[in-house]
């Protein structure tokens, strides 16, 4: 029987096991991606296991357990045992599914499963090319504040590497200063978390920009490809010194993505009003939708 104890924490020499089997069962959401654990593993503790050639993935926040679907070959025993599995944790919603196939794939077996759609972790995709060039109408107020931005604050563009990580570093230390990220704690995970990905980018193979504004760093994005014909930008961050610079990071990291991908995943909204308001207003072309189950409902069909 599976238990909890086959499963070991993910770090950071695990990267190559992962791009491996994942170019074979690609990703749609964000929260399975190797970035997103290894970077977030500190407040998320993810773990895998590797069983019948498929990777079974845990998180434990606040010491409650979520368990995820095996991501491989459809192998309905194994996918019981983790569905038992999730139903011996001590989370309410122990079973997350992250991606459309493997839902239909669920409710084909367990049509009686109630699976409740979660809004918060629904991610936001785009048209790579609406985010680059931001045509027609939709754009008309994000495009004014973006040119105000270039008129007004001496905007250069330049790519994450040695000569700057120095200076984003310090970036990030006036940004968490501005947000005051000592006093939430949701903040300071997501310092933690982008400060691992600044430290190990060249190990992660992350991309990322910096724009310059009036001659200092006052934004910078990190990103790298999620799958065949989707681009996932981890971070992006932005000072208030500048008016529109985060309309300009935005953009141009949507120009950098566009040469090699249909879309770009921007991650969700964590249920933040701002940050959801934010996201609309871009138009996004489709959402990665979340669904979890409760303990009840894993107790009725197993």
């Amino acid at each position: 029987m599976l238990s909890s104890g086959d499963f070991k924490p993910v770090q950071l020499e695990d990267r190559d096991f992962f791009v491996q089997h994942y170019r074979r069962f690609p990703q749609m959401h964000s929260d399975n991606t190797f970035t997103n654990m290894v970077c977030w593993n500190y407040y998320a503790n993810y773990r895998y296991a590797y069983v019948q050639d498929c990777v079974l993935l845990s998180s434990t926040i606040g010491g409650k357990t979520r368990y995820r679907p095996p991501i491989g070959p459809h192998n309905p025993d194994l996918l019981h045992e983790v569905m038992s599995l999730a139903l011996r944790s001590n989370e309410e919603r122990p079973f997350v599914v992250l991606d459309q196939g493997t839902l239909d794939w669920i409710k084909s077996l367990y049509p009686e499963l109630k699976l409740d759609p979660e809004r918060m972790y629904f991610e936001y995709v785009y048209l790579a090319s609406d985010l680059a060039l931001l045509p027609g109408k939709g754009y008309s107020t994000i495009r004014r504040q973006l040119n105000q931005f270039m008129k007004n604050c001496s905007p250069r563009v330049e790519d994450l590497g040695a000569d700057n990580i120095a200076e984003i570093n310090d970036f990030v230390e006036q940004w968490c200063e501005w947000k005051d990220c000592d006093s939430n704690p949701d903040l300071e995970s997501e310092k933690e978390a982008l400060c691992f990905a600044l430290a190990h980018y060249e190990e992660l193979e992350l991309s990322g920009i910096a724009i310059r504004a009036e001659g200092k760093i006052g934004a910078i994005s990190l990103f790298e490809g999620l799958n065949e014909d989707t681009a996932l930008v981890h971070f992006e961050k932005g000072l208030p010194d500048c008016k529109g610079i985060y309309r300009a990071i935005n953009a141009e990291t949507a120009k950098i993505l566009a040469g090699g991908y249909t879309y770009i995943n921007r991650e969700s909204d964590m249920g933040v009003e701002g940050i959801r308001e934010a996201k609309m207003r871009y138009h996004p072309h489709h959402m990665v939708q979340v669904h979890m189950a409760r303990q009840e409902e894993l107790e009725r069909v197993l």
